[in-house]
């Protein structure tokens, strides 16, 4: 059976990695995996680190755009009312 890890201990594993205080090989060993598993983790790590200073993403900044445009037309529908 395969033993799954939490993000919270991939991302620490991976920060000990990042500190280079130790090598990976002694990093493997003291949590007990393999050092090809850190590796992915690693990478994967690295990969997505630039997505954190994204500008939204695109189905929040849709959502936002139609709740606007929704506020736009109750506006003037109440002006409408009012007038």
């Amino acid at each position: 059976m395969r033993k799954s890890y939490t993000p919270e201990f991939k991302t620490q594993v991976v920060l000990e990695v990042l500190k280079e205080e130790k090598t990976m090989n002694e990093i493997a060993s003291a949590h007990g995996i393999h050092v090809n598993q850190i590796r992915q983790w690693r990478n994967a790590f690295l990969e997505q680190m630039p997505k954190v200073f994204e500008k939204g993403n695109k189905k929040v900044e849709k959502m936002k755009a139609e709740y606007e445009q929704t506020i736009e037309s109750l506006y003037a529908e109440v002006g409408r009312l009012t007038t």
